[in-house]
């Protein structure tokens, strides 16, 4: 039997594919550990709790507790700072909504700790460990996101796409939840103005990172995608495939403010890929332009007549020469 030979688009996909499973996989099998860990930590800490032992009269107590432990666990990291972290974690949530129980159970301690000693409110707790179970962030990356205040600033943010108006209710809803406002792209260490192909390039050579920040179901298709109609070629900066959606996503790069003309040239983008790209089985494709700032009146009048889904949103992308910028910087030295 001669051997099936497929397209370089074929072949990116079922990569694309095989690599999500593998992330998926490993993500499922860490969220296990992770809640086993912790199932383990809640207990000891609701024994501490119920014992009434605080730091103090306590103090002797959990030392011999941790001594003792240690010689039957080794392994475990029972040190006495530890066993009251797990008091504090137990007193944090045990009176907690059942949901933000289950979504800081499944998270890494390390990511536990830092919640515990960097944020108050519970709502942003809650935000924030969303946020990681989603995307996979590293306690360095989370340590970013707390410093920034993203929780706050996710609150006040208004939408600034036409989804609802261009989408079934119910995929309206879906891309609402999906798509944000304002993305981080600090992981690419960006300390100085660049060119929009530089910005391009930068994040596909990061593109793990940039998936992260995009959120769970998205597949990279391409850069400069090519569109041929009319004897006349057009390229998006990035496609992507989006599985919950069963959507193409086209993203614009834009490293100005926002313009109106950026959304009559991603509606024309968008009437291409309906029409030359997607399947019968998808829904419509969704542009989302990204640029470096927006203003949301502005935003609201140029989609105010469109009929394709669009959405605008604003980056972070320059960082201050300081203890945060080390803090990125280190994470891009890992390997991807």
């Amino acid at each position: 039997m001669s051997k099936e030979l497929i397209s370089s688009s074929d072949y990116s996909e079922i990569l694309q594919q095989a690599i999500s499973q593998i992330y998926t996989t490993r993500a499922r099998v860490a969220k296990q550990i992770n809640g086993a860990v912790n199932s383990v930590y809640w207990l000891l800490g609701k024994l501490l709790f119920d014992r009434q032992l605080a730091e103090g009269y306590g103090s002797a107590v959990v030392k011999q507790l941790s001594a003792d432990l240690k010689n039957e666990f080794p392994d475990m990291g029972l040190s006495p700072r530890n066993l009251w972290d797990m008091k504090r974690f137990y007193e944090r949530y045990y009176q907690a909504d059942e949901k933000l129980r289950q979504a800081v159970a499944v998270l890494p301690w390390g990511h536990n700790l830092l919640l515990l000693n960097k944020v108050q409110s519970l709502a942003a707790i809650a935000f924030y460990a969303n946020e990681v179970i989603s995307k996979g962030w590293s306690r360095d990356l989370l340590l970013n996101a707390i410093k920034m205040d993203t929780f706050r600033h996710t609150q006040t943010q208004l939408q600034t796409n036409n989804f609802n108006e261009t989408l079934l209710p119910i995929s309206a809803d879906y891309a609402n939840e999906v798509f944000k406002n304002s993305y981080n792209l600090g992981f690419l260490g960006i300390t100085e103005p660049i060119k929009e192909q530089e910005l391009e390039k930068r994040l596909t050579e990061k593109i793990k990172s940039f998936v992260l920040e995009l959120g769970k179901g998205f597949s990279f298709i391409g850069n400069q995608y090519r569109l041929e109609y009319n004897q006349k070629e057009y390229f998006v900066d990035m496609l992507f495939f989006h599985r919950g959606l069963r959507s193409l996503v086209a993203i614009e790069l834009k490293i100005g403010s926002f313009k109106a003309e950026y959304v009559g040239k991603m509606n024309f983008y968008l009437t291409l890929m309906d029409k030359l790209e997607k399947s019968e089985h998808e829904n419509p494709s969704i542009g989302i332009i990204l640029c470096a700032e927006k203003d949301r009146l502005d935003v609201e009048i140029a989609l105010q007549d469109i009929n394709k889904p669009i959405g605008v949103s604003d980056y972070q992308l320059l960082l201050p020469k300081d203890e945060l910028q080390t803090l990125v910087l280190n994470e891009l030295n890992k390997e991807i």
